[in-house]
């Protein structure tokens, strides 16, 4: 058992690239653009640390040129939303059993991945997967959700430092707990950002989530379940679906371990 009482990093905003002409931020771009438009690629969902394929495939394509085709998402049924949640409380007891600062540790990884190698992919797919421009795509995609999760993490030792006054010879504390269940977290098409920051801010906390991301934004969510798993995030704690809403929240809303939703549409 630790025996440290941590300070974690202190949060910064993650400084914005200019991409003028002839930087290294701006060729690395060009050529991540370039090699994603020239493949086509099949997105599975990801439950429980596994590949989910279906007989649904769907398309994907650019949303500023109709006729080029960046690649192919396996649609669900209500039993992956079930599959997705029983892979989500399996994995609750080990993850909530973790230190918080390893769970800290695995965003923090996150944040780095995001501003250092895995920049020019996640700035790519959201400008070919939701037709930003460069610095729509940089601000959203790289620099904002590097300080969500730099600055989610100074927010949560805040929350933990924050105890009750004590009397003489009595010792007040307060410990904070996830919540006895799961989290859906619902994201949006628009913002890179905030698709990636629903599920990641309730999983460091400790909780487990099922994320289903707008079908708009598939391809850069994409992206970000890879950044989690390289980051070091364990199987089960955020899974991915891709399901009707209506079919999704049905499910969700009747299920006895649904304790919470995080939503922006």
């Amino acid at each position: 058992m630790s025996q440290g009482i941590y300070r974690v990093p202190r949060a910064y905003n993650e400084p914005v690239k200019d991409y003028a002409t002839g930087s290294k931020e701006k060729t690395e771009l060009k050529s991540m653009i370039n090699k994603l438009r020239n493949e086509v690629i099949e997105i599975p969902m990801f439950i429980g640390g596994k590949d989910v394929r279906t007989g649904d495939k769907r398309e994907i394509y650019l949303p500023h040129d109709k006729n080029h085709l960046l690649g192919y998402y396996f649609y669900g049924t209500s039993e992956h939303v079930h599959s997705a949640i029983d892979s989500a409380l399996n994995a609750r007891s080990s993850w909530q059993e973790i230190s918080w600062e390893q769970r800290a540790s695995v965003f923090l990884k996150a944040a780095d991945l995001i501003s250092g190698p895995y920049r020019a992919k996640i700035n790519a797919a959201t400008m070919l997967g939701q037709s930003k421009n460069v610095y729509q795509a940089e601000i959203d995609a790289a620099c904002e959700m590097a300080d969500f999760f730099r600055f989610n993490v100074q927010f949560m030792s805040d929350i933990y430092n924050e105890q009750p006054v004590s009397s003489q010879g009595v010792w007040n504390r307060v410990e904070q707990r996830p919540l006895e269940g799961f989290v859906y977290a619902i994201t949006p098409f628009n913002f890179t950002s905030i698709a990636g920051n629903l599920p990641a801010a309730p999983a460091l906390m400790g909780n487990v989530v099922v994320w289903k991301p707008a079908e708009r934004q598939i391809y850069s969510a994409n992206v970000l379940m890879e950044i989690f798993r390289e980051a070091g995030l364990p199987d089960g704690v955020i899974n991915m679906i891709f399901v009707d809403g209506a079919e999704g929240g049905k499910v969700m809303s009747r299920h006895p371990d649904f304790v919470g939703v995080h939503f922006t549409g």
